[in-house]
């Protein structure tokens, strides 16, 4: 029995602490950099900085000269004469109806990532949950789309899409364009799916949710990172075809930019000005998405390291 004190009661034993209680203790290292080793690293990135940003620079001070400074035996990087009226009379030219190109542009990159993303996200859900005879082969003739390019396939298209009557319209780029990076969308979704454990979706289910639920409101939030990058590098690619739009789309007013920047270039001559004002507005929307969802963008691309 514990002994008596004076004041008549038990002395209370001295109790460890559990390792609950004890507070963890985070060391924390300060990185240390040398000011030559410092300036050496800013210097590094910087020349890199340089290196990508040069191309765009050209362009951009390209876009704002007169034909006849680009054409000069004497040529100058930076120009004589700011010309940004360059950027209001590319769009009045007799070559190309560039607003219906960047219209045409975005309707087909738009409506061929919705596309994608509606066939892609069942199919990687499917593929990732349910074991059924020929999955195997069936996620390898998938990937082996992805080594097909439209470029290859454009005469057979083409008579395709004759018998269908949609030949020259934009549903014939919006099928090509989700038909080639649909692959892409499946494997990448596929690898996020594969990588929830299966317990998500039976605690769900005996909560009295359906597939469909279970697809939305539970498996969806989870692979968000990967979502963002098949939409991503699908836009992208949709963004920048060329090869299947020259042949499919005849009416100067259907082809995306990407075709419309190809009737500046003559026979005799070229307009680079415009060339270059068109390259730079062509940018500009790929940039602003890359801006909006970069730090989406960049756990999709590694998250399938820390799985």
């Amino acid at each position: 029995m514990a002994a008596i004190t004076e004041s008549g009661t038990a002395p209370r034993e001295a109790t460890r602490p559990t390792s609950g209680d004890r507070k963890r203790v985070r060391k924390y290292t300060s990185d240390q950099v040398p000011l030559g080793s410092l300036l050496l690293r800013m210097l590094a990135g910087l020349v890199v900085l340089v290196v990508f940003l040069l191309p765009y620079l050209i362009m951009f001070f390209g876009s704002v000269k007169t034909k006849a400074e680009i054409r000069s035996v004497d040529p100058s990087y930076f120009p004589r004469e700011w010309h940004w009226d360059n950027y209001v009379t590319m769009w009045a030219t007799p070559e190309t109806p560039l607003l219906q190109n960047l219209v045409s542009t975005l309707v087909i990159s738009l409506c061929a990532t919705l596309l994608v993303l509606a066939v892609a996200l069942p199919a990687s859900y499917y593929t990732a949950r349910f074991r059924f005879p020929g999955r195997l082969v069936f996620l390898f003739l998938v990937i082996v789309t992805q080594m097909v390019q439209p470029a290859v396939l454009t005469s057979g298209l083409f008579r395709q899409f004759i018998a269908w009557g949609i030949l020259d319209t934009w549903a014939a780029m919006i099928l090509v364009n989700a038909a080639f990076n649909l692959s892409f969308a499946v494997w990448i979704m596929h690898s996020f799916f594969a990588g929830i454990p299966k317990e998500v979706d039976e605690a769900a289910q005996l909560d009295g949710a359906g597939t469909f639920a279970v697809l939305t409101k539970i498996n969806l939030p989870l692979v968000w990172p990967g979502i963002v990058t098949a939409v991503v590098f699908t836009f992208v690619a949709s963004w920048n075809e060329f090869a299947a739009s020259l042949v499919l789309l005849t009416t100067a007013g259907n082809q995306p930019l990407s075709v419309a920047l190809t009737k500046f270039v003559g026979q005799y001559e070229t307009s680079w000005h415009y060339v270059f004002g068109v390259s730079i507005v062509a940018i500009v929307p790929v940039v602003i998405l890359f801006m909006a969802i970069e730090k989406r963008l960049v756990g999709g691309l590694v998250a399938g390291s820390v799985k």
